[in-house]
């Protein structure tokens, strides 16, 4: 079970992803990055980010691109909790496809 302090960071750092996020995927039309959940280890090192990408086709050319500018996005994130945060996790990027998952749920109820 988390502590306070992890899910509070947590929380930070999701909605600060999120809007970076929402920032460099402006330029691409038709694609929406969005930071479902974040998880931050105990020793506040490495934070582990689910993203929900739309459309799914694209979800793996996509989180390639993001885990090679990761150092980018780290950078950057850095720079909007500097003074929330002393170190800036390590950060690591999973496709969250729980809602490809319920789509496929219902359309096999709906058969």
């Amino acid at each position: 079970m988390q502590e306070t302090r992890q899910n509070k960071i947590a929380r930070l750092l999701q909605k600060e992803l999120s809007v970076i996020f929402q920032e460099q995927t402006r330029s691409l039309h038709g694609v929406m990055v969005s930071v479902t959940r974040t998880k931050v280890s105990p020793d506040l090192s490495i934070c582990t980010a689910y993203l929900s990408i739309f459309p799914s086709e694209k979800g793996e050319e996509l989180i390639q691109n993001i885990t090679k500018n990761e150092r980018q996005i780290r950078y950057e994130l850095g720079t909007r909790v500097r003074y929330q945060l002393r170190i800036v996790p390590e950060l690591r990027f999973f496709i969250d496809d729980s809602l490809d998952y319920i789509e496929r749920i219902d359309e096999l109820l709906k058969k």
